[in-house]
């Protein structure tokens, strides 16, 4: 039985890859701050305690690493960007560095449309000069780099899959690392305003997060992957924040603007063609569709 270990696996997007790979047949530990509730799952600890990587690596063996854990969001990294940092890049090189050491045969990496930052040409396509605003974003890119120099001097085999904006089932709603998506539900559920952002014509490409699991595993198994290629996990279509809070309450429900924020792009929209053209892979479910299927089963 193939071995499949999935940093971040009692997360969001990690949680949901868990599941997967176990419907499929794969062999999964997760390695995690903190326990999930599947006890099927082995968990190991925090990724940036190199002991607890190397002890997680010894006594489960992977084959493949799928790297999802991360310390997310933007405005949370210019709060704390020593922790942002600290995770995101010194726990990304606990993991190449065990990766290396113990013969993983390739790594799938969760990065982040983030990079892209002040570019304002669009679609965003993965060979653009990544343009980050923000130390969340920085701290993306720099494991990005260290991914990328582990492939070449090491002959790691690597994929970085850049993320645009994912929602799903189990997505954060309440707390600085709350999705917009989430927190708009959680609102109207309590039948509060929605609360935006000025002006709220800023637009995201958003992608559901059984599309994102999809793109993992097809990108775990494909002979075409693993030499350090970055490809654009999107939906190749964006919304403004207006729109996505028609589309959850209507136009008459009631919305409220809240203070700005600094560190964010206007504007993403992922460029998909190289997702299609190495993967096979392109989005099935379109926003509306996701979120209709997230308010009847609230």
């Amino acid at each position: 039985m193939t071995r499949v270990l999935v940093t971040g696996g009692s997360g969001f997007i990690g949680s949901h890859i868990v599941e997967k790979l176990k419907e499929k047949g794969y062999k999964v530990a997760s390695l995690d701050i903190k326990i999930g509730d599947d006890l099927s799952v082995y968990h190991f600890g925090n990724i940036c305690h190199h002991d607890n990587v190397k002890r997680c690596f010894s006594g489960f063996l992977p084959e493949y690493v799928i790297h999802c854990a991360a310390l997310a969001r933007i405005q949370p990294s210019l709060i704390n960007p020593l922790e942002t940092y600290r995770t995101n890049v010194i726990g990304t090189l606990n993991i190449l560095e065990a990766s290396k050491q113990f013969g993983v045969k390739k790594i799938i990496y969760s990065g982040s449309s983030s990079v892209y930052g002040a570019n304002i040409k669009m679609p965003l396509k993965e060979s653009m000069k990544p343009k980050p605003l923000n130390p969340y974003a920085y701290s993306k890119l720099m494991a990005e780099m260290a991914i990328s120099q582990y492939v070449k001097n090491f002959g790691l085999k690597a994929t970085i899959l850049r993320y645009f904006n994912v929602y799903g089932p189990r997505q954060p709603e309440e707390g600085q690392y709350a999705t917009v998506i989430g927190i708009f539900l959680r609102q109207l559920a309590n039948g509060e305003p929605l609360t935006i952002v000025p002006d709220g014509n800023q637009k995201r490409d958003f992608t559901y997060v059984s599309d994102v699991v999809e793109a993992n595993i097809l990108a775990m198994e494909s002979d075409k992957t693993g030499d350090g290629e970055v490809i654009n996990i999107g939906s190749g279509r964006n919304y403004s924040i207006l729109e996505v809070a028609d589309i959850i309450g209507g136009k008459d429900y009631p919305r409220i603007f809240i203070e700005p924020r600094i560190g964010e792009a206007r504007v993403t929209l992922a460029d998909i063609s190289k997702a299609k053209e190495m993967l096979g892979w392109e989005p099935k479910i379109s926003l509306e569709e996701g979120i209709g299927i997230l308010k009847n089963t609230a």
